[in-house]
């Protein structure tokens, strides 16, 4: 107790006279968030207690008073706001302590004392001097040399509200720090440390924020969580209980997550909640990440791009904070520095900066030291600069080739070419067995012997890590990468040890997959670089051979079987062969390629991605099939600011391919934001006579000026037969503009669809218009759009003799059971329609059965009806029954997504058996169905002459029912073709059974994708 009576001593002197307590008891320790954290320890009862001591203790020591009506209704966090804003924050500490010590929460009182005059000023001098420490230590880079350890003040403000309370204020959260090797994760954290100890950031957030490298901890035995704090402790007896007593207070900061073997693979049962029990380090982290153990304390964990998928599927994440390494000051200080020569700083940097792809790998702090170290290397050679930067792999071959070049010879040493080749097997092996840490085996299978190992970590290139003997990466993924490149340039994959590393043609197809290796960036790239002139050149100096013609063969063979091929499930990523083409730096060879190509589908995210795509389709004049993407490249323009002509002239490569490419018919242009500079570029080649599009595509694309120009686009397109808009805003205006360009008498436009594009009730008198004065138009989606109000104008347009519509979709436009009426007159006098997509409106049943009534008479046309998602019962399956029976033109029903359950179906199935129902194709997908009905669907699949595609997807069937189904379909009047459902959803047992009954029937189909079928019988 002499330590509370101390305190209280203090606290007492401090008010009487003025004095402060202890330390001043740190002012940011008195801000209204650190008097929550002891406010919110307060039961209700006692909160209430509380404010009652207050109104007395303010009035005995003659304080300012709060308004009673204010503490009265105030919250935890409303009550310490008021105390700060009334009180200065020292006075408003004291005030709190008095008040808990008459309520006698001595607990509370000693809680403060410890916190800021014991444990937790202790570990933050402790962490402040180990990471100032690790900060200076000897670095590749040598960043320490050239940039302050201290954290910015905007990196201060940034990462507090990275853990700034959204919710509640003790929720805990976990940010994830993603970004590529390089970037600057670790010193991100080391930074944050030092800043953490010396109060910069988390004041009264956090007491305790401990480091784990999981690249270290991996190394350890089965140890406690315990045990990993106690190591992280200045002492051997760390006061366990104490640091986890308020475990929302708590920060784990963990590095390098992806070197955890396993990642988050453990069972929940195998997980641990004793922070005292010796666990393997993997359950350990495991158990904190997955909130198993200390679920309050919040998590801070940096991990590569390739984020493992257990790890956002097992862990609430609640933010992602991407690191941005350099931006454009800090690399030209790390220029001035690295050379110290201000004139070559400046030359080298030039260079650099004219060079969008050189300049952008520079963002990462080691890749910059390559490069300088490149650039260095040359100009004490007294070579040419601008043709090392010529490309990413001159750097690199500059960089590689020096390092095994002995210092004042002309050319390497018959020991050096041995251990490069050797380095470059090794490498290659990595790439294809996904290795980034090699053990001394993995070193000698390739010809590496212990002779070699202290030559290879003198260079750099290879580097020992981690805690083990005999354990070694290389100094970044990307010289692993430019070494597996150069392996194929010296031998053959036959030649290679491991039988995991494949032929040059399977490594240009596995990268030009969109699903390719995540860690396969530049490998593809470096290999058809080192196919430029220039770079032969430096191979035949170095090896005296190089095996590039057979490669470049290869590589043009690759790319002619793509483009025989096809692209049909968009799996081929068209920018990585454009960064392979953009590589060689040989524009004959580039000219050749693309033209092998008849698909481009690309995604410019970066102004590199603008200048390698230009770079390409500048040269093409092939293709068929466009669908591109371009975001965070065009900005839009003011007064202040716009497009550089640098990229206009890139974009407008780009664009010229609508009339260089003679065959072009498709383009698709999505996830875009266009300036007004880059628009009218693009509607001027659109608009250009060369141009032959038939179908434009424009999805949520955003752009500045005048959009009538992209609608006056119709007049100059009388080949165009397919327009579409999707998640594009189109104004009233806008959309009057369209259909009077729709209207124009050259036009030909047969399909219009204007999905989520903010339409109106009001914009269907003029869609309405459109309807009733076009005669090509036979296709209108306006799904997805508000016009519930607006429909009765469509239906009456349509109900003209003079229209030929065929296809009109009008799901999720917010249409009520009322709709019914005037679609049912519709369907009643118009004779062209045939499709009608109604779904995810709420039609409900009193709905349907206004649309069937019309579906029954004669005079409907209606081929096929969707009402997916529609509100129907299974009353409403009645008046659908009826409808069946009666409408002998009806082929396609779709109804899924509705609680018709097993009742409903029943009344389906006995309308599906009588002779005069015509149906073909049946989609019942997650309408509640068991078991039960399968007897009932058999006798349809038994007696039905005209169904061919039935969808049981997402129900409740089991074996039993599967059973009954199998047996129906074996039948010899069966004349089902596809059968919906997912194979998977069932056990072994009833999966083997659906299979046997695919291999009996060789025109039957059992899938879960029923819609891609549909759409192509439609």
């Amino acid at each position: 107790m002499s330590g509370f009576i101390y305190l209280l001593f203090l606290v007492t002197v401090s008010l009487r006279i003025g004095i402060s307590a202890p330390d001043k008891m740190a002012a940011s320790f008195f801000s209204d968030f650190g008097l929550m954290w002891y406010l919110e320890e307060l039961k209700k009862e006692e909160f209430r207690k509380f404010k009652e001591h207050l109104k007395q203790m303010t009035l005995h020591l003659e304080l300012k008073q709060i308004p009673w009506t204010e503490v009265k209704k105030a919250s935890r966090e409303e009550l310490a706001n008021l105390l700060i804003k009334h009180y200065e924050e020292q006075q408003a500490w004291n005030v709190t302590l008095r008040i808990f010590q008459k309520m006698d929460r001595k607990d509370l009182c000693m809680k403060v004392m410890r916190e800021r005059t014991g444990y937790t000023k202790t570990y933050q001098a402790h962490a402040k001097q180990k990471f100032s420490r690790l900060w200076s230590s000897k670095s590749v880079t040598e960043i320490h040399l050239y940039f302050e350890e201290e954290v910015k003040q905007e990196e201060c403000d940034h990462l507090d509200r990275l853990f700034a309370p959204k919710e509640t204020w003790k929720q805990p959260r976990t940010v994830i720090i993603q970004g590529p090797q390089g970037i600057g994760k670790t010193t991100l954290l080391m930074k944050l440390m030092m800043a953490w100890s010396d109060n910069k950031i988390f004041r009264d957030r956090f007491l305790y924020t401990f480091y784990f490298c999981c690249r270290e901890l991996r190394e350890l035995p089965p140890t406690s969580l315990a045990d990993l704090i106690s190591r992280e402790w200045p002492d051997p007896a760390a006061p366990i209980t104490e640091i986890v007593s308020q475990p929302e207070r708590l920060l784990f900061v963990i590095d390098s997550f992806e070197e955890l073997q396993g990642g988050l693979n453990e069972p929940d049962s195998d997980l641990c909640g004793d922070l005292m029990e010796k666990r393997p380090v993997q359950v350990l982290l495991s158990s904190l990440l997955r909130r198993k153990m200390l679920p309050e304390a919040s998590l801070l964990i940096a991990v590569k791009p390739e984020c493992p998928k257990e790890l956002r599927d097992l862990v609430t994440i609640s933010e992602i904070y991407q690191p941005r390494g350099f931006n454009e000051s800090d690399r030209l200080v790390y220029f001035c520095c690295f050379f110290k020569d201000p004139k070559r700083a400046m030359e080298a940097f030039s260079l650099v900066r004219e060079s969008e792809q050189l300049f952008s790998i520079c963002q990462i702090p080691l890749l910059c030291w390559i490069l300088c170290t490149s650039l260095k290397q040359e100009m004490q050679k007294g070579k040419d600069l601008v043709l090392t930067c010529q490309s990413t792999t001159s750097v690199y071959s500059s960089f590689v080739f020096n390092l095994f070049t002995p210092e004042g010879a002309q050319g390497p040493t018959p020991q050096s070419q041995h251990q490069l080749k050797a380095l470059c097997s090794l490498a290659a092996e990595g790439m294809w067995t996904d290795t980034f840490e090699f053990c001394e085996d993995d070193l000698q299978r390739n010809g590496v012997v212990d002779a070699d190992i202290p030559a290879l970590l003198g260079t750099k290139i290879l580097l020992k890590y981690g805690e083990r003997e005999s354990s070694y990466v290389f100094l970044h993924v990307c010289i692993q990468e430019f070494c597996a490149a150069l392996f194929y340039l010296l031998k053959s994959h036959l030649d290679h040890p491991h039988p995991a590393v494949r032929c040059v043609q399977e490594l240009l197809v596995a990268n030009f997959e969109k699903a390719r290796r995540a860690h396969w960036i530049f490998l593809g790239c470096f290999l058809t670089g080192l196919l430029n002139k220039k770079e032969q050149e430096k191979l035949d100096a170095f090896f005296g051979f190089q095996l590039s013609q057979e490669i470049k063969q290869q590589f043009h063979q690759c790319l002619k079987s793509l483009g025989e091929r096809g692209n049909p499930q968009g799996q081929v990523d068209s920018l990585a062969i454009f960064y392979c083409l953009f590589e060689m730096q040989d524009p004959a060879f580039v000219k050749q390629a693309v033209n092998l190509l008849q698909e481009a589908n690309f995604h410019i995210i970066d102004n590199v991605d603008l200048v390698v795509s230009a770079y390409c389709l500048k040269y093409c004049s092939s293709l068929r099939k466009l669908c591109f993407s371009v975001q965070n490249v065009f900005k839009k323009e003011d007064e202040h600011s716009s497009t550089s002509d640098y990229s206009l002239v890139c974009w407008h490569h780009i664009c010229s391919v609508l009339t260089t490419s003679g065959h072009l018919r498709e383009l698709q242009v999505q996830d875009s934001t266009l300036s007004e500079s880059t628009f009218v570029t693009w509607c001027n080649q659109l608009r250009h006579p060369s141009c032959r599009l038939q179908k434009l595509g424009i999805n949520n694309v955003s752009f500045s000026g005048q959009s009538v120009l992209l609608f006056e686009v119709l007049f100059y397109q009388p080949d165009l037969k397919y327009l579409s808009f999707t998640l594009t805003k189109l104004s009233r205006d806008d959309i009057r503009s369209l259909c009077d360009a729709l209207n124009y008498p050259a036009g030909n436009v047969k399909e219009l669809a204007l999905v989520n594009c903010h339409l109106s009730p009001i914009d269907c008198e003029v869609l309405a218009g459109l309807l009733t004065n076009n005669k090509k138009l036979t296709y209108l989606n306006v799904s997805c759009n508000q016009l519930d109000t607006g429909v009765p104008l469509l239906c009456e347009a349509l109900c003209s003799p003079d229209t030929v519509l065929v296809y009109l979709m009008l799901a999720f436009c917010h249409l009520s059971e009322q709709c019914c009426e005037y679609i049912s007159e519709m369907l009643l006098r118009n004779k062209s329609v045939r499709y009608l997509d109604l779904g995810a409106n709420v039609l409900k049943d009193e709905g349907l059965k206004t649309l069937c009534e019309a579906l029954k008479h004669p005079d409907c046309c209606l081929d096929s009806l969707c009402l997916v998602k529609c509100f129907i019962t299974a009353a409403g399956c009645e008046d659908l029954a009826s409808a069946l029976i009666s409408n002998q033109n009806l082929k396609i029903l779709q109804i899924g997504c509705n609680e018709i359950r097993d009742v409903g179906v029943q009344l389906l199935c006995r309308a599906l058996t009588h002779p005069d129902c015509r149906l073909e194709i049946l989609g019942l997908e997650e309408c509640g169905l068991t078991s039960a009905c399968c007897k009932d669907l058999a006798s349809v699949l038994t007696c039905s002459k005209t169904l061919q595609q039935l969808n049981l997807t997402l129900n409740a069937l089991d074996h039993t029912g599967v059973v009954v189904l199998c047996e129906a379909l074996r039948h010899p009047e069966c004349a089902l073709q596809v059968l919906g459902l997912r194979k998977t959803d069932f056990d072994e047992e009833t999966q083997a059974l659906l299979t046997a009954e695919e291999e009996r029937n060789p025109n039957l189909t059992i899938t879960d994708d029923c819609d891609t079928i549909t759409r192509v019988e439609i």
